[in-house]
């Protein structure tokens, strides 16, 4: 059953059509390399090509009586040939077509994903270069630590999709491969020749070694790569869940004025697509698990991982694609609230450069165990009694004596803190040929402050 989050063109991949269509090209990529090999008739060849088709609903049909998905097929499709089809499925296993085909699908299901995931990076890139200089407080375990720029944390997340968009390519590029060696993969009927030109015709390579199945490792590792990426989304979903909090509230879900947040509160605005993607990335990751069991099979090859792959694989595609379009709906219309980001950065009252202020005192001559002790107790006083951390420190006589009043102001610069932020940018989204990346990281923030 197709989810019905399920979008379209991902849809029509895995549906039941889609996938006896790709059975059937398989099929007619290998008569037609036999007979060009001249181990099947020309003649039988063209009219396979010709004739070749099917009815879904006839092939179940068919199922319901012999339990066997790919004989189904045969049959259905040697109903519509006539006496040609004796050639039809010649020399093949199964699984010669069922996991060759499921390369290809897979192949399908991938060009979706590639697409959403260079769609999620632009969302990604384009917010991350909008708020490169919108300060926020930066949070350790929860708590405020010293200030970030929102932009920062964005280009975070794009970084890290990068990196999913490369592993994502190896994925699927490890899983472009075929293989017609047989019943326990010893090429008993056809040869390793014939079978690169097979996948050769089909856009695939062949699989070095097979035992009547390609190795599930790769399948492992594909599904693995589609749960880190489903983590990702994840994350991004669980930093917006947080910076959506009441008393946070400096970033939130789009809220459209006809939308309803709880049926019993009406005041509410849940992040229920953020949410979403958290609980669906959990399925992701489930799947994963199940690919690295069906690793392991027995011998040259049992059946237990095949029930699980018809639901995983598909599933995980199809999950992958959706949660990756909801991802960039959701960056590209959240909206950011920049005062309240300054409100809760300055809410401390400058607790957020105490790791500036003790360096500087270091630096002006104060041992590092006295400038802990110092700038601590009053950082611990401001907290318990709610105090101003900057004016306890400018009125400590201690600390004036021994420092510039000057330079401890400086301590307190914001501007001091985020100085970095323009090479940090020129280093995540620099350019191929775009020249110096700072200068280059410049130009393009100068253009947006326009």
């Amino acid at each position: 059953m197709i989810p019905r989050y399920t979008r379209p063109e991902m849809a029509r991949i895995w549906s039941d059509e889609n996938r006896f269509r790709t059975w059937l090209a398989v099929e007619v990529a290998a008569t037609e390399t036999l007979a060009a090999a001249g181990i099947v008739p020309k003649d039988a060849a063209k009219a396979i090509r010709a004739r070749a088709n099917f009815s879904v609903e006839r092939i179940f049909e068919i199922e319901a009586e012999v339990k066997h998905d790919v004989i189904a097929f045969t049959t259905a499709v040697a109903e519509i040939v006539g006496p040609h089809s004796r050639w039809f499925h010649y020399g093949l296993t199964s699984n010669d077509v069922v996991d060759t085909a499921q390369a290809l699908l897979i192949q399908q299901a991938s060009a979706l994903i590639a697409s959403d995931l260079e769609r999620l990076s632009g969302v990604l890139e384009r917010r991350a270069w909008e708020f490169k200089d919108t300060p926020m407080i930066g949070r350790t375990h929860g708590i405020h630590a010293e200030p970030i720029t929102f932009g920062f944390k964005i280009a975070n997340w794009y970084s890290e999709t990068q990196r999913n968009i490369a592993r994502f390519k190896t994925a699927a590029e490890d899983l472009r491969v075929g293989k017609f060696s047989g019943a326990v993969g010893t090429f008993a009927y056809l040869s390793p020749e014939l079978e690169e030109q097979i996948c050769a015709r089909l856009g695939l390579k062949a699989a070095a070694v097979s035992s009547q199945v390609i190795q599930r490792d790769r399948h492992a590792f594909y599904l693995a790569t589609l749960a880190t990426i489903a983590t990702t989304l994840d994350k991004i979903a669980t930093e917006i869940r947080h910076l959506q909090r009441t008393e946070v509230r400096e970033a939130e879900e789009f809220f459209s004025e006809k939308q309803k947040g709880s049926s019993a509160m009406p005041h509410k605005r849940n992040p229920v697509t953020s949410e979403q993607i958290s609980g669906l990335a959990r399925v992701v990751r489930s799947n994963a698990q199940a690919g690295f069991e069906n690793v392991v099979l027995w011998h040259e090859r049992d059946i237990s991982h095949s029930s699980a792959e018809r639901i995983i694989i598909p599933d995980s595609t199809t999950l992958a694609d959706y949660l990756l379009h909801k991802t960039a709906s959701l960056i590209e219309s959240m909206f950011v609230y920049p005062e309240r980001m300054r409100a809760n950065l300055e809410s401390t009252r400058g607790l957020v450069f105490s790791g500036q202020l003790l360096l500087d005192l270091v630096e002006s001559g104060v041992s590092r165990e006295d400038a802990y002790r110092l700038v601590q107790s009053h950082a611990m006083r401001a907290w318990k009694e709610d105090l101003n951390f900057r004016e306890l420190i400018l009125n400590d006589r201690e600390i004036s004596g021994r420092v510039p009043r000057a330079k401890i102001e400086r301590a307190f610069d914001l501007r001091r803190q985020l100085k970095n932020i323009d090479k940090i940018f020129a280093r995540v989204f620099v350019k191929t040929g775009g020249g110096n990346g700072v200068a280059s990281a410049k130009r393009r923030s100068a253009r947006r402050k326009k």
